[in-house]
């Protein structure tokens, strides 16, 4: 399939009928060959689970990972005039540098579980409109973040890591979640990069504004209004990835907050997404509990740019390592159950 695009918001619901589907017949494959390998049945864990996955999303028996694609996107946020957080939007643009030099954990990170790693930078210098006055974005702005984020995919991947960056883009975190799954708005924010209770209640209270004035519309509409450039681009890059029959490891709180909007389309668009962590930020835990999804690892972490679904791209090439490598039973000479 070719590169997709957005031409209105209405469209994304209409891709879910064209879009690939997990192989039955690899993930029995897979299952069975786990069950001739030399241990107890189940007793890998998730790790076999996850091979399973991923033997369903490559279409054969043994999946592998010859190139993981890392894409970490970073956009900047107009209601930080709200004061939302203890950082100024300059340190957006200064991290980005960071990762293009590579001196951020992201870089040490991937070069360590094996990712290529590109950073998209989205306009930095005009940040989104302040949700609490009106959208934040255009239909036209959102659309074209969709494309930049589809087009940044390389369908020749085996798996695809994303992350995020962005001063502020945990409470859009918050907003988003709150407008799609309900609850008040101290329900879902936290402390981001470091705010203290004061600048907890603040965003509280910004989020509350933010609802009102748009919680209601249907979700990529509400991803428009109090979405970033860099939330619609991982839409983007999740969809193409799809589109591709590409699996993806989604980061923590923010990056899984940003797709959050196509899950509230159709549950299935996310049918091909790993959640790489359980994040310290208080909303995520919520968040999986209403996507269904179980985090890969629980390492206390809470840096985004990715790093967390690039420490379980790891995990994941153990998982097929044993999967693909190990003998069966017949193999090693060694009486099965």
């Amino acid at each position: 399939m070719t590169s997709l695009r957005f031409n209105v918001l209405s469209d994304v619901a209409g891709f879910l009928s064209s879009l690939p589907t997990a192989d039955a017949n690899s993930v029995e494959a897979a299952r069975a060959r786990q069950m001739q390998l030399t241990k107890p049945p189940g007793s890998l864990g998730r790790l076999e689970d996850l091979a399973i996955f991923m033997a369903g999303w490559q279409g054969c028996e043994r999946p592998e990972i010859n190139a993981a694609q890392a894409l970490v996107f970073a956009g900047n946020h107009g209601v930080c005039a709200q004061g939302v957080n203890p950082f100024p939007q300059e340190v957006t643009a200064q991290m980005v540098a960071n990762f293009q030099h590579g001196g951020a954990a992201i870089n040490q990170l991937c070069s360590a579980n094996g990712a290529d790693l590109s950073v998209i930078a989205l306009e930095l210098e005009t940040p989104t409109a302040d949700f609490t006055r009106g959208p934040a974005m255009t239909e036209a702005e959102c659309l074209e973040a969709l494309t930049r984020g589809a087009d940044a995919v390389d369908s020749s991947a085996d798996v695809l890591v994303l992350g995020e960056m962005g001063i502020g883009n945990s409470t859009i975190s918050a907003a988003l979640c709150a407008a799609l799954f309900g609850g008040s708005a101290s329900d879902w924010v936290g402390p981001g990069t470091g705010s203290d209770d004061a600048g907890i209640a603040l965003k509280a209270r910004v989020v509350s504004d933010g609802m009102t004035r748009h919680g209601v519309g249907t979700p990529m509409e509400i991803l428009a209004a109090l979405g970033g450039r860099e939330q619609a681009a991982l839409c983007g890059a999740v969809l193409q990835a799809r589109a591709y029959g590409i699996p993806v490891i989604l980061d923590g709180f923010i990056c899984t907050a940003a797709v959050a909007p196509l899950f509230a389309t159709e549950p299935a668009f996310l049918d091909h997404c790993l959640v790489a962590h359980m994040s310290t930020e208080p909303g995520h835990q919520r968040l999986l509990e209403a996507l269904g999804k179980d985090p890969i690892l629980s390492l206390g972490m809470r840096l985004g740019e990715g790093s967390g679904a690039a420490v379980a791209l790891g995990v994941l090439r153990s998982a097929l390592a044993c999967h693909g490598g190990m003998a069966t039973f017949a193999e090693a000479g060694v009486s099965g159950a």
